[in-house]
């Protein structure tokens, strides 16, 4: 994980640099975008700050649509958006000078060694010959591929694939990454590895990352902010942890007494209830509802509560509540 140092920047960094005029990696204000007559993403706004955003969504929720917006090959309808404090509409080519991307295909060229194929994709980021030969030499190092990088890519493995297309991705020293499903096709230590080595760009070499994939794992593994859509819109937004603590809470019980009086005094407030075989109760909260009211069902059925803590939700569970909310919200918008 060497050979790529922090301090080497590609032509026209610095000047870059001192034209942000935002932290955040995006701000995007009521966007609308259409593809002929169908409207693809409808009517968002989101903000995300530097660092690792998920974008997640099942598949035709507008997550291609937003990347390519965002890198200017789509102009929006209505609304408005700022990629790394530039507006993509009208400065597209500076936008995508400072964004590597990672694609979900293969795109390398057969015959094409992995250096001249890192090299020939810095040039077209705009690095002189002689620059972009050694960035691909140093990319392709940090991404362990430097004793292979004199190989033809179409002899490469699926990890060592996916490595190069990181590797061309990160030749030009963008500020941020777009990743498209980059753990495709790896197995699980290759997933591990990826993940790792996405990790430390976030952390240590100060690149922030969008990372679009429908591994809910991939993403609470290595992002802190997630952007969800569904059906062109907006179903969550936010820093996960805070969107797990918004969402229901869910808490582990133990008691003393009648386990089964007391289940069906929850159930009869609407609580939903889950026991298990080892005399734990996982009892889901109702919006608004506080755990006084468990206290006082157990002093009413008689029970004793021993033990109650409460059980964090997954980024799966949010990610399936902020669906099913939004799915009922479209229900009843159409009713």
């Amino acid at each position: 994980m060497n050979g790529f140092p922090n301090t080497y920047k590609s032509i026209n960094h610095s000047l870059f640099q001192n034209l942000m005029d935002s932290t955040s990696i995006f701000q995007i204000d009521h966007l609308i975008v259409n593809l002929g007559r169908k409207t693809i993403l409808r009517d968002i706004s989101a903000e995300m700050p530097q660092g690792a955003v998920g974008l997640l969504g099942p598949n035709g929720a507008g997550k291609s649509t937003l990347l390519k917006t965002m890198m200017g090959f789509l102009k929006p309808d209505k609304g408005q958006i700022k990629v790394l404090g530039r507006d993509p509409r009208r400065e597209g080519a500076q936008v995508r000078q400072r964004i590597g991307y990672m694609p979900e295909e293969d795109t390398y060229m057969p015959g094409m060694t992995a250096v001249e194929f890192v090299s020939y994709c810095g040039m077209l980021c705009g690095l002189p010959r002689n620059e972009a030969m050694l960035r691909a030499h140093q990319a392709l190092h940090y991404c362990g591929l430097g004793e292979a990088r004199y190989r033809t890519v179409d002899t490469y493995s699926t990890g060592m694939r996916q490595r190069i297309k990181l590797a061309q991705a990160l030749v030009h020293d963008p500020d941020l990454l777009f990743l498209d499903e980059p753990t495709n096709g790896l197995d699980p230590q290759g997933r591990k590895s990826m993940l790792d080595l996405i990790q430390e760009i976030t952390r240590q070499k100060n690149i922030s990352v969008i990372l679009s994939s429908h591994l809910l794992h991939d993403v609470e593994t290595v992002c802190d902010y997630v952007l969800v859509l569904f059906q062109g819109s907006v179903a969550a937004s936010g820093r996960i942890q805070d969107l797990k603590q918004m969402a229901q809470s869910s808490y582990i019980i133990r008691i003393k007494g009648d386990m089964e009086t007391f289940i069906d005094a929850l159930r009869e407030q609407g609580l939903e209830c889950q026991p298990s075989r080892d005399s734990r109760i996982q009892v889901r909260m109702k919006e608004k509802l506080g755990t006084d009211v468990i206290f006082r069902i157990a002093h009413e059925s008689g029970a004793q509560i021993r033990h109650m803590a409460k059980e964090e939700m997954t980024l799966k569970e949010v990610f399936a509540s902020a669906i099913q909310q939004s799915n009922g919200d479209a229900a009843a918008s159409e009713g």
